[in-house]
């Protein structure tokens, strides 16, 4: 087992007999059924597998209350096959295949997935019970432990094909994978291979992304497990909430930060250490716990896990095969490249979104490039933003540079609008006009979607020297946006002895400062994510949840086992204690 797994206890006897023990109109298998011979032990399995799949097909395909199995009807298509003979066991010894699910399920982690998901804490103590079980064969022979061990084996191989393959999140609007169900005969092909002697390694490599990102990632997992410190950190509140200075300097304390006799750090020290802290994560150092510093003090090798895990699956909702050339733009991490083929064209910092404002995910591809574009603002900022201001002082809108525009293209003084009638919208088009003052800069990249977001230049090219930078209405800030131009030009037009005409155009009309549409014939696809890791060649780089969409991710669809299963085993254990 790898040494990082963090393994669970034991599950004593008495609770798995609890465990496979259950009430109902159908018979269950009893909680322990013990063989006398290695012969008559394979017909009790036998007998107790019929009857474990014929209880979970009358109880919505549970072994009982805390075990469900993932798909209790494929679960039985191999049995019914097999005429309900083990799978993986033979005479008091698991098989090779047996225990190779065994590693696997111990060793999830390597995958991007939780061996609790998958039964490992049951699983493992049956297989310590077999283990410890040397002299008196009480365990061995126990059909009851080999059946459910048996039947929950073949149903963790089901479950993490599926998860290898397409993960656990589900299928939203911008997923480009096709393949969201696998059907029943999947599965069997699946389980055939590695009866016939495929390896479960070669098996699931077949089944992963083989985008590269992906496999850097999964690169990194074992080096990150081996470091990983499962220390439990206290955890800040607001830095709003009373007792707060208290909580962080015991936190710094926790982490180093703070020296050991640092009993009643003053304020100028707690700053010092809040540096330290920044600087060894590589972000603004001001000495103050804002919001992102707290939220990364928050942050644990456990959470850290999870990152990688949501990061995986995420991969996994991408198409099989990326197109030869493409935008990605990678929210957390404020970076943007320009993948061709094999190698990478051109990076670049970004600025995006407000946690308030917050950038889309999305699939599209440039269209159309702008020179000293005019910024038509959506309805979304008007209503946040704008309409509020102008109730204070109609005169905000000249000061910010806008017109006030009406359906006929005319403009509005806005000191003659009633603007005490509007609270969702108004009637109007709020236009910055183009130039150096321009929120758009000089640049801007459109590429059709619902959002009205774009990639752009901006005004504020100071942002980029900040390490954190969500600071736009949702576009995207370009800080190569000069480069990202010259590639989509060159790509998109025929260059004659070197030169494309259109690039000596457009430098003239940005030197003029004049407003001008350049279509792109060859659409590049531009793709905005949200992967709060990376797979680096030296191992994984974290980023911060900037918009708590991991948070939220983990919370719905990752907190614990298949029907809470070692919460509900540690409640049993727990009355069977008393």
């Amino acid at each position: 087992m790898h040494k990082k797994n963090a393994p669970y206890s034991c599950i004593p006897l008495l609770l798995l007999l609890l465990l496979l023990s259950a009430c109902g109109n159908t018979k269950h298998p009893p909680g322990s059924d013990i063989a006398s011979t290695p012969e008559q032990l394979e017909e009790k399995v036998t007998g107790n597998i019929r009857q474990l799949l014929e209880y979970a097909a009358a109880n919505k395909g549970r072994l009982n209350d805390s075990v469900p199995l993932f798909n209790a009807g494929l679960v039985k298509q191999v049995y019914d096959k097999n005429q309900f003979a083990a799978v993986w066991s033979s005479k008091e010894q698991w098989n090779a295949q047996g225990d190779s699910i065994l590693q696997l399920v111990s060793h999830a982690k390597l995958y991007g997935l939780f061996p609790r998901h998958y039964y490992y804490s049951i699983l493992d103590s049956i297989n310590q019970q077999f283990l410890q079980d040397s002299l008196s064969k009480s365990a061995r022979r126990d059909a009851a432990l080999w059946s459910t061990a048996d039947v929950l084996l073949t149903n963790a191989f089901f479950h993490i094909i599926k998860d290898v393959k397409l993960g656990r999140l589900p299928n939203d609007s911008i997923s480009l994978r096709k393949d969201t169900v696998l059907t029943d005969q999947f599965y069997i092909q699946q389980l055939e291979a590695f009866q016939k002697g495929n390896s479960l390694s070669s098996i699931l490599e077949a089944l992963e992304p083989q985008h590269e990102g992906y496999q850097l990632l999964k690169a990194g997992i074992s080096k990150f497990l081996d470091s990983a410190d499962y220390k439990q950190y206290t955890k800040l509140p607001s830095s709003k909430d009373a007792g707060f200075k208290a909580l962080l300097q015991k936190r710094l304390l926790e982490g180093g930060y703070l020296a050991n006799d640092s009993t009643q750090a003053d304020s100028l020290e707690l700053a010092e250490a809040v540096k330290k802290f920044q600087k060894q994560k590589n972000i603004t150092v001001d000495g103050k716990a804002g919001e992102g510093t707290i939220r990364m003090l928050n942050t644990s090798d456990e959470d850290k896990f999870y990152s990688i895990a949501i990061t995986m699956d995420r991969y996994k909702m991408l198409p099989p095969t990326m197109p030869e050339r493409y935008i990605w733009v990678n929210l957390p991490s404020f970076s943007m490249k320009v993948q061709d083929k094999d190698s990478v064209k051109l990076t670049s910092k970004i600025v995006c979104g407000k946690a308030i404002t917050r950038t889309p995910v999305l699939n599209s591809a440039v269209s159309e490039i702008i020179t000293y574009p005019q910024w038509t603002v959506p309805t979304s900022i008007i209503v946040k933003e704008i309409l509020p201001a102008v109730k204070r002082n109609p005169g905000y809108l000249a000061k910010k540079g806008f017109s006030l525009v009406d359906k006929n293209g005319e403009e509005v003084d806005p000191y003659t609008v009633d603007w005490s009638k509007y609270s969702k919208g108004i009637p109007y088009r709020v236009v910055q006009g183009s130039g150096d003052a321009n929120a758009l800069g000089v640049l801007k990249f459109n590429f059709p979607n619902k959002y009205a977001v774009y990639l752009h230049d901006t005004n504020q090219r100071s942002l980029f020297g900040q390490v954190v930078r969500t600071f736009s209405h949702g576009c995207v800030r370009v800080q190569e946006w000069q480069k990202l131009a010259d590639y989509i030009i060159r790509k998109d037009r025929q260059e004659v002895n070197g030169k494309v005409a259109l690039l000596d155009s457009m430098g003239a009309w940005l030197k003029r400062k004049e407003k001008h549409s350049i279509p792109v014939k060859n659409r590049l696809p531009v793709y905005i994510r949200y992967f709060t890791c990376e797979g680096k060649p030296g191992g994984i780089a974290f980023y911060d949840d900037i918009y708590g969409e991991d948070k939220m991710l983990r919370q719905r669809y990752f907190a614990a086992g298949p029907g809470n299963a070692d919460k509900t085993a540690g409640m049993a254990e727990k009355k069977v204690l008393q």
